[in-house]
């Protein structure tokens, strides 16, 4: 696989997905898969969250177009995997599906991409390799699908990552990566079209469970063979650091807080900075600028020695700290506090 074949899957993914979003957009709105405004949402209309079919679609169509290239049996496995934890969130979307449900959905789909040999295996044992790599999957796919909770955040963000996996994977020769990368790249900026504030369709957990699976997929697949494993496993945590974050924030925050982790709130990064003052549409800048420094540091990782890289994640765990300090210390809003719609129309 050449260049021109990864920039060719990118500019299918990107035409699917930019055609057949507003598509999505009008199933969604007669086939029920509405989000409605809620005490605990931020938007104030409904708004069809089918975004993540067309998402699917194009990722899907854009690499099956190409299939014959790669020659590995993996690909089909990640596909399959994705595929099914979409399927969980479309179910979830339409009818509501219990968390329990959505989890042991992506347990087993984690352990079928492990049975296919995607794995971590930077430990020194098999065991904490399977358990890494499945906290990994389940992980990074809730991270996204925690990150999308106002307009164009989630799919910017995937859209930032996909494209730092991309080019690392070109930089290592490994087109398997980089043409994953590329057509989720090109899904995520063609439907950002329609997703960036004000909305006109969300992506829904179709989506958002689909991307998170593919980048965490992409995370455990991208090789680094010019440095060491206990350097290069940083990179992936690095170019996926915001959502991890984001995730982390307010998992521990609920927890103090004495409510379930998968309790819907207003707590996330974006809701707090909105708090502290910003707008909707500076908060989702300010956290693509975020993403693409935290990116940044990863690619100067790959080159970096043993005490330098671990210098930078030190320095980053620190101020990862120190921002999740000040982010808890902002007041947070009372479920049935409404934004003002002019700063917070997002989801």
């Amino acid at each position: 696989m050449t260049l021109t074949t990864l920039l060719i899957i990118f500019t299918a993914a990107l035409l699917i997905a930019t055609v057949s979003t507003p598509l999505a957009r009008r199933a969604g709105m007669r086939w029920g898969f509405i989000d409605r405004p809620s005490a605990r949402k931020i938007h104030t209309s409904a708004v069809p969250r089918f975004g993540g079919v067309a998402m699917v679609s194009a990722v899907l169509i854009a690499l099956l177009i190409f299939e014959d290239r790669y020659g590995m049996s993996q690909l089909a496995s990640i596909l399959i995997g994705a595929s099914w934890v979409s399927i969980l969130g479309a179910l979830d979307d339409r009818w509501g599906l219990r968390p329990i449900y959505k989890l042991l959905g992506q347990i087993g789909a984690s352990i079928f991409l492990l049975l296919s040999g995607v794995q971590v295996s930077f430990l020194p044992s098999p065991y904490l390799n399977w358990l890494v790599t499945i906290v990994w999957i389940v992980g990074i796919t809730n991270a996204i699908n925690f990150l999308d909770n106002m307009d164009g955040l989630s799919s910017g963000v995937v859209a930032i990552a996909s494209g730092y996996f991309l080019l690392l994977a070109v930089q290592s020769g490994q087109y398997l990566v980089g043409g994953l990368a590329a057509a989720l790249l090109g899904a995520s900026v063609g439907f950002l079209f329609y997703n960036l504030n004000p909305a006109s369709i969300f992506m829904g957990d179709t989506g958002s469970l689909f991307l998170g699976f593919v980048l965490a997929a992409l995370g455990i697949k991208l090789r680094f063979p010019g440095n060491y494993a206990i350097v290069t496993w940083m990179v992936p945590v690095l170019v996926l650091g915001l959502p991890i974050f984001d995730t982390t924030l307010v998992v521990v925050s609920r927890i103090r807080r004495g409510l379930h982790p998968a309790t819907p709130g207003k707590d996330h990064v974006s809701h707090r900075l909105v708090r502290k003052g910003f707008t909707q549409r500076e908060t989702v800048m300010l956290l693509y600028l975020v993403s693409g420094l935290s990116g940044m540091v990863a690619q100067f990782v790959t080159h970096a020695t043993v005490l330098e890289a671990y210098m930078l994640g030190g320095a980053a765990l620190i101020l990862s700290l120190y921002a999740m300090w000040w982010l808890e210390r902002i007041p947070l809003l009372d479920q049935t506090e409404k934004f003002d719609k002019d700063t917070m129309p997002g989801t």
